[in-house]
C-alpha cells in the first residue's frame, strides 16, 4: 500500500501513477506521466502537518490504470447548460407542471418525471392521462376505469426515461431514438427515417419535449379536439395559453422569460412553449457523484465494495471483468447506440407483432430487420435512483437486471412473467403474450452477432453482483436524494401558478413530494 496527501483535482492521479510506477505498484502497465488521466495539470497540495494521508489500496492501483485506458475525466458535461434561476428556465419549470398542457386538463409533464422521484415515476410502465387520481405519482397512480382503451393496466407502453442529465445526450432520445440528430438537423417521430424536421428546434431536449403533448396515452387524452393532426393539436395547445380560453397569468411569464413586451400572440406558441421547457429541462444536470470525486482525485469518495465493482465494470473479459464498458462508454455511461438485450416485454405494447402487444423497438424508426427488439443503451447516471429498469421497466433492482446480462438465455427462462414482484408496485401490467414476446426477441438477439459477443454468458458471484451493484450507485449525485437541495427545480407546492393548474403532487399516502 502506499500513503499519498490529499490535492484538488484529477491531477492527483498523475503523481500517484508516477510513484506507482515507480514502486512497481499497479500490476498491468503502469501509466507514466507523459499519459495523464486529465488534461488538467494544476497539482496543488497541502502540507502533511493540515491533512491525514491517503492510503492508495491495491483497488486503487488497478482503478488508476483502468481511468487512464478509457480516458475517463470524471465528468460528462461538454457544454454549458442554461441556469434553472434563468427566467427561461423559471418559466420551463412553471410549464413543467402545469395540467394547462394537458388536453383533458388532467396531466402535466410531471406526472411522469418528477424531480423526487429521480426525474421519473417509479413505475414500471407510466400512467399517462385519464389518472383515477391526477395528482397522485409513483406508485399507486392507475388509470381510471372510463379511460378510454382502458384495460386494467398502465396505459403507456414503455418505462419513463429520466428528465435528469437528458441534455447531456448528443445522438438520440427516447428508448428507440425517435428524436435523432443528423448532419441536417434533428429527426422526430414525425419525418421519415434519416429526415430532419425543420420543426423542432435545435437541441435534443427542446425537439423532443412537443411530442408527448400530442401522443394521446401520454398527455393528450381522447377529448380535445380528438380529430386534429398532431401540429395542429399543439396549436390548440398554445391558443389554449394565449386565448385565455383558461383564464391565467401565462403572458407576464413569457414577457419576462424571452424579454420581450409582445403579445400573447405572438411570444406563446408551441416553439416558445418548447424552448422553456428545454430550458428547464437542460438546467437539470446532476453530476456530482461519489465516483465523479474519486476520479478527479478523492480516494474515499468510493467504499472498497464499489471499487472492486468499478473494477469489474471497467476490466475486459478477458481479464476477468464484465466489460459493461462496452456499451456504458465514457463519462456518461452510454454509447448512444442499440442493442438486443431481450428485457422481458410486458405491457401493452406497441402495436408491433401478431398480437399487437410487442415492441419493436429501434426498428419502429428504421424498418431494418436487424433492429427489431434492439433499444437504446441508457446512460448510468444516477441510476440507482431510477428503477424499475429496461424499456419495459421488466426489472426492480440493478442486482436483477445486473443477472439478466450476465446470462440472457437463462434470465428469458426464469422470469416471472406472471410479475407477481411487479405487482406489488403496479397492479394490472398486460402480460398476456409477454413470454411468447420475450422469447421472439431473444431470437432476434440469436441473429446479432454483434451484440451476442458484447454480451457472452459471465459467470459472476453473488458478492460480485453487489459489488457492481455497488459501484452503480455510486454513480448518483446525492442532490437529486434531498429535496433541499432540489428545491429549485420544484415551484411552490402551495401555489396554483399562472393558471391555477399547477400539478403539486402526492404519493399515496397523500403526502407532498
Amino acid at each position: 500500500m502506499f500513503s499519498f496527501y490529499r490535492i484538488t483535482n484529477t491531477g492527483f492521479y498523475i503523481g500517484l501513477l508516477i510513484l506507482l510506477s515507480a514502486c512497481g505498484g499497479g500490476g498491468g502497465g503502469s501509466p507514466t506521466s507523459e499519459t495523464p488521466l486529465s488534461p488538467q495539470a494544476d497539482i496543488t497540495s497541502e502540507t502533511p502537518a493540515e491533512t491525514s494521508p491517503i492510503v492508495a489500496s491495491v483497488w486503487d492501483q488497478q482503478l488508476m490504470v483502468l481511468i487512464q485506458e478509457h480516458e475517463l475525466s470524471g465528468d460528462p458535461r461538454k457544454q454549458i447548460f442554461p441556469s434553472i434561476e434563468s427566467p427561461l428556465a423559471q418559466l420551463g419549470r412553471d410549464l413543467f407542471f402545469s395540467k394547462a398542457l394537458g388536453g383533458d386538463v388532467d396531466v402535466a409533464c410531471v406526472s411522469c418525471h418528477h424531480p423526487m422521484l429521480g426525474g421519473a415515476d417509479d413505475l414500471p410502465l407510466a400512467v399517462g392521462v385519464s389518472a383515477e387520481l391526477p395528482d397522485v405519482l409513483g406508485p399507486g397512480r392507475k388509470q381510471a376505469a372510463v379511460a378510454g382503451f382502458f384495460d386494467g393496466g398502465p396505459n403507456v407502453a414503455r418505462n419513463t426515461p429520466t428528465v435528469f442529465n437528458a441534455g447531456l445526450w448528443q445522438k438520440v432520445l427516447l428508448h428507440d431514438g425517435g428524436i435523432e440528430r443528423l448532419e441536417q438537423g434533428i429527426r422526430s417521430p414525425e419525418t421519415q427515417f434519416g429526415q430532419p424536421d425543420p420543426n423542432v428546434g435545435a437541441d435534443l431536449v427542446t425537439a423532443q419535449n412537443r411530442f408527448p403533448l400530442s401522443t394521446f396515452s401520454e398527455m393528450r387524452g381522447f377529448s380535445f379536439f380528438p380529430q386534429h393532426l398532431s401540429h395542429e393539436y399543439r396549436q390548440q395547445i398554445a391558443l389554449r395559453l394565449s386565448q385565455q380560453s383558461l383564464p391565467n397569468y401565462w403572458l407576464t411569464a413569457f414577457q419576462q422569460a424571452f424579454n420581450s413586451d409582445a403579445g400573447a400572440e405572438t411570444l406563446i406558441d408551441i416553439s416558445h412553449i418548447s424552448e422553456a421547457l428545454g430550458a428547464y429541462v437542460n438546467s437539470m444536470i446532476f453530476v456530482e457523484s461519489p465516483w465523479k470525486a474519486y476520479v478527479e482525485g478523492d480516494l474515499s469518495a468510493l467504499s472498497d465494495t464499489a471499487k472492486r465493482g468499478a473494477i469489474t465494470f471497467f476490466s475486459s473479459h478477458e481479464q476477468g471483468g464484465g466489460a459493461c464498458f462496452e456499451c456504458h462508454q465514457g463519462d456518461f455511461f452510454t454509447d448512444e447506440d442499440f442493442h438486443v438485450l431481450a428485457i422481458p416485454q410486458i405491457g401493452r405494447g406497441k402495436g408491433h407483432g401478431i398480437t399487437g402487444d410487442d415492441d419493436f423497438g429501434r426498428f419502429n424508426a428504421t424498418k431494418n430487420p436487424q433492429d427489431r427488439h434492439a433499444f437504446r443503451t441508457p446512460s448510468l447516471l444516477n441510476v440507482g435512483q431510477t428503477a424499475p429498469y429496461g424499456h419495459s421497466g421488466a426489472y426492480l433492482t440493478l442486482e436483477a437486471i445486473i443477472r439478466h446480462q450476465l446470462d440472457i438465455n437463462a434470465a428469458v427462462i426464469v422470469y416471472d412473467y406472471q410479475l407477481a414482484a411487479l405487482s406489488s408496485i403496479q397492479a394490472g401490467i398486460q402480460q398476456q403474450n409477454a413470454k411468447t414476446n420475450t422469447e421472439n426477441a431473444l431470437a432476434d438477439l440469436q441473429k446479432r452477432t454483434e451484440d451476442q459477443e458484447k454480451l457472452p454468458v459471465i459467470n459472476m458471484s453473488d458478492e460480485q453482483i453487489d459489488e457492481l451493484a455497488a459501484f452503480l450507485h455510486s454513480l448518483t449525485d446525492p442532490c437529486i436524494l434531498d429535496r433541499a437541495c432540489l428545491a429549485p427545480w420544484l415551484p411552490d407546492n402551495h401555489s396554483g401558478g399562472p393558471d391555477h393548474l399547477r400539478l403539486n403532487a402526492v404519493n399515496q399516502q397523500g403526502d407532498l413530494l
